[in-house]
């Protein structure tokens, strides 16, 4: 009985180490917190995004493609053709921003492919006692990216349709009125209605990265506890290594999708969001 609660006990306090963020304090510690781990894989895999994208664009050939080149043309033409098939107004901007959202948020997802224990411990010989390297299952993370699309749209509707018309349309749609009596009764309801419309869009954005990546690391927290502070010389120990190694691949397998379609769903739902910024009641 002991024994059991002392795994238990091992086992919560493995979980809760690993879902700390390396965190610091703004000014008297009020506050402000900052996590800096999250800050810091999501300027370098943003930085890694620039590099390889600059990269292939200097030295793009006419001529026979390189691997690399061939590569990034693809995610390129794939992302170009989702825009076009959901976006059907012009614009410079939302492509590069689709394609920019796509590829972050899956190298940022990807981190989960790493072992759990991989980054951690090699920071902890640094000195690093706390450390997360998915920023998409940090809250701060999804929300501040759904709020920035959240207002570029805001800014792509008044600049499409004129502030006139973007403000007309909060109280005339979706209900639509004729008489100017009609419009006016219609005005409160039209108006709560769009303000859930627009207050639901990056709370779902946000929410829904947030949460497939926070299982998914925590289901990679979890088989990692099932050899936690067993001993080889146990024979569950062996009995569990099988487990363990079975339950991680798979969940790895099916893991690669999960974070794949995160990201496509992050970009598309923007995409089609933008095209319904654009479109005139």
């Amino acid at each position: 009985m002991a024994a059991a609660e002392h795994e238990a006990a091992n086992a919560s306090e493995y979980i809760n180490h690993h879902l700390k963020f390396l965190t610091t304090k703004v000014g008297d510690g009020g506050f402000w917190t900052l996590n800096v781990d999250t800050i810091f894989f999501k300027l370098l895999l943003a930085s890694l995004f620039l590099f390889i994208i600059l990269k292939v664009a200097r030295n793009a050939s006419s001529g026979v493609p390189g691997k690399l080149q061939t590569f990034i043309e693809m995610i390129v033409e794939f992302v170009d053709g989702s825009v076009k098939d959901s976006f059907h107004a012009h614009s410079k901007l939302v492509a590069p921003l689709a394609l920019t959202i796509f590829c972050l948020v899956f190298l940022m997802n990807f981190m989960d492919m790493f072992p759990v224990d991989l980054l951690p411990w090699a920071a902890s010989h640094a000195g690093v006692h706390y450390l997360r390297v998915v920023p998409t299952a940090d809250l701060n993370t999804t929300l501040g990216m759904a709020l920035c699309v959240f207002m570029l749209i805001q800014y792509y509707g008044i600049k499409h349709k004129g502030i006139g018309l973007f403000v007309a349309e909060i109280f005339t749609a979706p209900f639509h009125a004729h008489g100017p009596i009609a419009k006016i009764l219609l005005a409160p309801a039209n108006f709560l209605l769009r303000i859930i419309e627009e207050v639901v869009r990056p709370v779902s954005l946000s929410l829904r990265l947030f949460g497939n990546m926070y299982a998914g690391e925590l289901i990679f927290i979890l088989i990692a506890t099932m050899t936690l502070g067993s001993s080889l010389a146990s024979a569950g120990t062996w009995a569990m290594m099988p487990m363990q190694f079975i339950s991680g691949f798979i969940w790895t397998a099916f893991h690669v999708l999960v974070i794949t379609l995160q990201a496509f769903i992050f970009m598309m739902l923007t995409i089609v969001y933008f095209s319904g910024a654009v479109q005139k009641h």
